[in-house]
This record gives structure tokens, C-alpha cells and sequence, in this order.
């Protein structure tokens, strides 16, 4: 298949393309020289679509393009550069799958279980109504840029939405700058530590891009979680464990207000998110449990 990719340099992108070696990769980058360093002279990079009036020529979109949302306080510049880096990407990619006569057959495109907002102890999935808050950031966010993914599905084009937890791999993203106050002894639980924590291993991550991507009955929204969502709590203790390492601080939720801002409510909401459609598609998890999960990831 030839397929193009958003997103490529990135935590998830990058353990995804060795999974697409026998397709013809193109990846859509800034920084072209700096894809093909990262990723290799297989694949074929571009730094922009304005030269396509159409995107007739691939067969698969997989959009994972965007600003990482954790990591900087939400200034008005900042929310600006998170809401458009996903936005004005995904439009462009959308208006091009629109204008063409053959366009690809499926389109992937990322989101995040922060749509469901903070559900604290009740179990969702994708059937799940959305409760709107216009005050919640990361729900509006995922909202408006799923609402402009949904407008390439056609009789031609399938759309299938990740909604994505925190995804577990020691490379990057939330796990790895957890692991050096854990690795510390400095590890605990985040405010009352009653809230959900939606996570997937990085390994079924992948794994369930490939499995929507090659089933194709596969689509709409999807929860990329596992199975079996735990609070931050126990999530917190069998880190610590895997560690080998004592659990007994606590972050206070006024502190981390105090030194995140309004990002804070990503570490205090609860989602308790299941992936119930995955699974009545057909899709088994290889780390259902954290446990496991956790085990795996810190013996790579």
C-alpha cells in the first residue's frame, strides 16, 4: 500500500513505520532530512501538501500529528499551538481526501480519552454519551478535532478515530518522566489517587493501529486503554514495586495546580476508559493488565 504519515517523528509514529516496511512510506515532516535521519532513506518525506490538490495517490492516511499536550504550562500561546498543531493539519488533510476522485480507502486519525472529560469512578466506552464542559481544554480540543476527522468518511473513505490513554514505553511520553523520582524512592500516588488512569502498552498501541488498518469493517471512534483501567493509586504502587522502590509520598492536588496551571486537570481527571469496541471487533490486548505491562516495559 502507499501510505502517508503525520506524525511520523514521533513517540507513537516511530515504533509504528518498521511495523509498514513492505508499504511505500510517505512521511510528512518539517524537517525532511531530520525524518529520514530518524527514521531512515526507506521512506519518502515531504514538508508540506501544498503541492497535492488531492491525496488520490495513497491508499491509507494515519494522522499522529500534533503538539504534545503535557510537558508546558497552558498559556494562551500554548493552547493555541496544541488546538492548531491538530486542527489546521487534519482540515488540510481532510479537504484533500475530499477533493479527489479515488481517494484512500482508509483514513486513521488520532484523539484522546480526555473527550470524555472526568467521569471519576464510572466505566465508559465508546457508546458512552459526552458530557460537554466549554471549561474543559483537552475535551474541547479532542471535540473539535475528531468533528473535522469524521468529515472524510464516505462510501470511499472509512475514518477511524484513536482515542488514546497514556501510552506505556520507557522511550517516552508520561511513563519515562515518571521513572527517575520513582527510581528515587521519591514515587507516589497524585492527589487522592482515586482517579482513573487510562493507559495502553505501547506494543498493543501499535498493535491496534495495524489491527484497524487491515480490518476493514473497522470504524469510528475506538478507546486505544486497556482493558483494565486502574486508579492512579494502585497504578502509583506497582510501579513502585516493579521498582523495587518505596511508595508512600503524595502530591497534594494544590500543588500540582500551583506548579501546572490548568494542564494539572490531566493528572486529576478520571477516565475510566474501556475498550470495548476494540474488543468486539475482535482485538485481544497482549498486556491487559498494568502489572504485566509495567513488568514488560521496564525489563526492555
Amino acid at each position: 500500500m502507499n501510505i502517508l504519515v503525520t506524525g511520523a517523528t514521533g513517540l507513537i509514529g516511530k515504533a509504528l513505520l518498521p511495523h509498514l516496511n513492505h508499504d511505500a512510506i510517505t512521511v510528512l515532516s518539517r524537517n525532511p532530512t531530520r525524518a529520514y535521519q530518524s527514521l531512515g532513506h526507506h521512506i519518502h518525506a515531504i514538508d508540506s501538501l501544498d503541492n497535492l490538490e488531492n491525496l488520490d495517490q495513497f491508499d491509507v492516511v494515519i494522522n499522529l500529528a500534533g503538539e504534545p499536550i503535557m510537558g508546558k504550562r497552558w498559556s494562551d500561546n500554548q493552547k493555541s499551538i496544541i488546538q492548531h498543531s491538530r486542527w489546521d493539519l487534519t482540515q488540510q488533510l481532510v479537504d484533500k481526501i475530499n477533493n479527489g476522485t479515488n481517494p484512500p480507502h482508509t483514513f486513521i486519525s488520532g484523539s484522546a480519552v480526555g473527550i470524555y472529560g472526568d467521569n471519576q469512578d464510572k466505566s465508559i466506552d465508546e457508546t458512552t454519551p459526552i458530557t460537554v464542559n466549554d471549561n474543559d481544554f483537552s475535551q474541547q480540543v479532542c471535540l473539535r478535532w475528531e468533528q473535522i476527522a469524521l468529515q472524510a468518511q464516505s462510501t470511499q473513505t472509512r475514518v477511524c478515530i484513536l482515542r488514546t490513554g497514556i501510552v506505556l514505553t520507557k522511550q517516552g511520553g508520561a511513563l519515562a518522566k515518571m521513572l527517575l523520582p520513582y527510581q528515587l524512592g521519591l514515587g507516589g500516588k497524585i492527589g487522592a489517587g482515586n482517579q482513573y488512569f487510562p493507559w495502553i502498552h505501547l506494543h498493543d498501541m501499535i498493535k491496534g493501529i495495524l489491527f484497524v488498518l487491515n480490518h476493514a469493517d473497522a470504524q469510528g471512534v475506538f478507546n486505544f486503554t486497556a482493558p483494565n483501567p486502574v486508579t492512579n493509586k494502585a497504578f502509583s504502587q506497582t510501579l513502585a514495586t516493579a521498582l523495587k522502590r518505596p511508595h508512600f509520598l503524595c502530591t497534594p492536588a494544590w500543588v500540582l495546580k500551583l506548579g501546572l496551571g490548568e494542564s494539572s486537570q490531566l493528572l486529576l481527571d478520571s477516565q475510566r476508559a474501556l475498550p470495548n469496541k476494540l474488543l468486539a471487533e475482535g482485538f485481544h490486548f497482549s498486556f491487559p493488565s498494568i502489572e504485566q505491562a509495567l513488568k514488560q516495559t521496564l525489563c526492555d
